[in-house]
């Protein structure tokens, strides 16, 4: 298992665990349905490994919404 430094991706992903969580989860699910890879990475690898790999490289981010008035 690679490990990843979880402030790393902390400050990638809004700097909230939670949104961490929900934004890797999501690009793992889109990775597992046959959306290609954004990084490099052998077919034995996990799509949640992969998803984190692409938070931790900026390939995927976190976007903020405005909450409407």
């Amino acid at each position: 298992m690679t490990y990843m430094a979880l402030e790393k991706l902390l400050d990638k992903s809004c700097g909230s665990v939670y949104k961490l969580v929900i934004l890797a989860s999501k690009r793992a699910l889109e990775i597992a349905e046959g959306q290609p890879k954004l990084v490099e990475a052998p077919a034995s690898v996990k799509p949640s490994t992969v998803a984190l790999q692409e938070v931790a490289e900026d390939k995927v981010k976190c976007k903020k919404i405005k909450p409407k008035d």
